[in-house]
């Protein structure tokens, strides 16, 4: 165990956010925390980060045991303290320590190649062997992998902090914490800033990541794939499940039924003794019958009713107030982009259809939108909508807005014909409620400037729904609403989107942005995915079915000789070099050249070849064998 905290609370001012936390962080976990938005996730995260300091939930200080924690990675902020420094040298500074022994190395390399000294011999071996545990002989391509899976070029990697926008500046800060390896690593909402294929990086990643992991996330192809325990916060408190997202929800359904079918079973127990006990409780010969019945349901211990679920969620009975012609949006040639072209796109939508649009950050998905609804202009091409088509346009930028406008203020400006009960009625269907709807728009959460923004969307009931990025900041059943709601409404859809969840409940049609292109299918997600696996198994079976050529004019026996040659030089090559690599080690535990540096070198680079020729001998009589 690392890190366990027993019977905690968490309020600010008369606000109690969490009411009992009772949460166990153990070696090597995958944790999840789910709820509501709003529930207390990342206040829960703060607390094992040590952020903030929880009392227990009857006002004495917590119970919190921390064993074997060195350090504690939380991804919070995305200030750097020197907007000058380009990225890569923001990225080295993780790796100061194995840097600053490289550079004495060097030091010391280059003194003892003029004078021999026994200290400083002693101190480069030393330092050799301490940047070997570090991992000093690849730590520059770990970092150029990770910066690389996180959608930076080559170029970007020599620009400075200042250059970068928000969401690239929260990747770069990930790329920090991801590579400073701490013992607890805690994610909010990491997949929110990541393409499709980074998101499948970061998954293999963690599940190959030594150490304890907690994450909060709404995407849940994410935590299927990447979690072994989920806590719930409901209510204030911590409620633990073993199982990824998909096991949980099966799980809670089916304790909640139990509950549910136990405490009803007890209340028609209770009925029925009751009964009892009324009808004959005047009778003289059963008075002792009665009190017997009565001891039962005294003795019974009382069952609650489960609580009700946290369902509540926006609502709303959506359809276009018209209908569109068949074609919705036929574009052409179209060159997109800012200073240069980022991609061209040819495709015709037609009504009914929900096309997602998928593919890797920086080829132009969220401004092929900006470009369709004329925020920015075309470089070359055109598009063209269709007859009585009406658009509404939702962009992911609109969590970044400010307004010194309250809630109501801010939709009746929109809406100025609805009188403010219908205003009110058209919030309160978004969750804006009560003195919600007085709320400043400057200090929303994200996922209610999300709400807001869908409210006045929807209430002009267009026939065309183009959305970028809709369910950021949306809880897991904001998103399951909007996917609803998408998929009864009878009118266009194109969104952008890295939720694969999302994207394989609703698209009926894909636009793949790639860097080879950008490419139409007419079918969904599950479909594409298949496709692009019987594709690879098709090029395989190509590639086997070239080699069973080149085999035909071999007979069988001269074929199984060859074969049995082969394996017996490499098994001979293979023995040779283990035979040098073990006189190797052993001349390097020599005491009688542990002083003689060259030595020591020569020999170390001796074993390092011998090593790379072995691995590739055993890869070559793998495939063989």
């Amino acid at each position: 165990m690392q890190f366990k905290i027993s019977d905690a609370a968490v309020s600010f001012g008369a606000n109690t956010v969490l009411e009992c936390i009772n949460f166990e962080i153990k070696p090597k976990d995958r944790i999840a925390v789910v709820g509501r938005n709003g529930c207390g996730k990342t206040t829960l995260l703060k607390v094992i980060s040590g952020e903030i300091e929880p009392d227990r939930n009857d006002s004495t200080h917590a119970n919190i045991i921390r064993s074997d924690i060195k350090s504690i990675g939380y991804l919070k902020q995305t200030a750097f303290d020197d907007d000058s420094v380009t990225l890569i040298d923001e990225i080295r500074k993780i790796y100061a320590p194995i840097i600053a022994i490289k550079e004495r190395m060097d030091e010391l390399s280059f003194l003892l190649e003029t004078v021999t000294d026994d200290t400083k011999i002693k101190e480069f071996s030393a330092l050799q062997e301490k940047f070997n545990l570090l991992g000093g002989y690849y730590f520059e391509k770990e970092y150029e992998t990770v910066i690389k899976k996180f959608g930076f070029s080559d170029q970007d990697k020599y620009r400075p902090l200042s250059d970068f926008s928000g969401g690239q500046r929260t990747k770069i800060a990930f790329i920090k914490l991801l590579l400073s390896k701490p013992d607890i690593l805690l994610l909010d909402e990491p997949t929110n800033h990541l393409d499709i294929e980074s998101t499948l990086w970061l998954e293999d990643y963690i599940n190959n990541y030594e150490k304890s992991v907690v994450i909060v996330s709404h995407d849940r192809m994410f935590l299927d794939k990447t979690v072994n325990i989920v806590y719930e916060i409901e209510y204030g408190e911590t409620y633990r499940y073993v199982g990824n997202y998909t096991e949980f929800v099966a799980q809670k359904k089916a304790i909640r039924e139990k509950q549910l079918k136990d405490y009803e079973y007890q209340q028609k127990e209770i009925a029925r003794l009751t009964a009892i006990i009324e009808r004959f409780k005047n009778k003289p010969t059963k008075v002792a019958m009665t009190r017997s019945k009565l001891k039962m349901i005294e003795h019974m211990v009382k069952l609650e009713a489960p609580e009700n679920e946290d369902k509540r969620t926006f609502h709303i009975d959506f359809q276009p107030e018209s209908k569109s012609y068949k074609d919705v949006l036929t574009v052409k040639d179209l060159e997109i982009g800012y200073d240069r072209v980022l991609s061209t796109v040819n495709v015709n939508i037609e009504r009914g259809e929900r096309v997602g649009i998928i593919g890797a950050n920086g080829l132009g998905k969220s401004t092929f939108l900006k470009t369709i609804v004329s925020q920015i202009p075309a470089i070359s091409g055109q598009f063209s909508f269709g007859s009585n088509v009406k658009f509404g346009y939702f962009d992911q930028q609109t969590t970044h807005t400010t307004s010194n406008k309250n809630v109501l203020e801010d939709f009746t400006d929109e809406f100025p014909t609805l009188t403010q009960t219908e205003a009110r009625k058209a919030l309160g269907a978004f969750l804006f409620t009560g003195d919600d709807v007085f709320n400043n728009v400057s200090d929303l959460s994200g996922g209610e400037r999300v709400r807001l923004t869908l409210c006045k969307i929807l209430r002009r009931k267009p026939n065309f729904l183009i959305l970028d990025e809709p369910t950021n900041h949306m809880d897991i059943i904001g998103k399951e609403t909007l996917e609803d709601i998408l998929n009864y409404y009878e009118g266009t859809v194109l969104f952008v989107s890295h939720d694969r969840y999302f994207i394989k409940k609703i698209a009926t049609s894909l636009l793949v942005f790639d860097t080879d292109g950008v490419k139409y299918y007419k079918y969904g997600y599950e479909q594409y995915l298949n496709s692009i696996s019987q594709n690879t198994i098709n090029y395989n079976n190509e590639k086997t079915a070239i080699k069973k050529e080149k085999k035909v004019y071999t007979t069988p026996g001269k074929e199984k000789a060859k074969r049995e040659r082969k394996i017996k030089k490499l098994e001979e090559q293979i023995s040779l070099i283990e035979k040098n690599i073990a006189l190797i080690k052993g001349q390097l535990n020599d005491e009688t050249i542990c002083a003689d540096y060259v030595k020591l070198e020569q020999l170390q680079n001796e074993l390092n070849e011998n090593e790379e020729k072995l691995l590739l001998l055993l890869e070559e009589w793998d495939t063989i064998v």
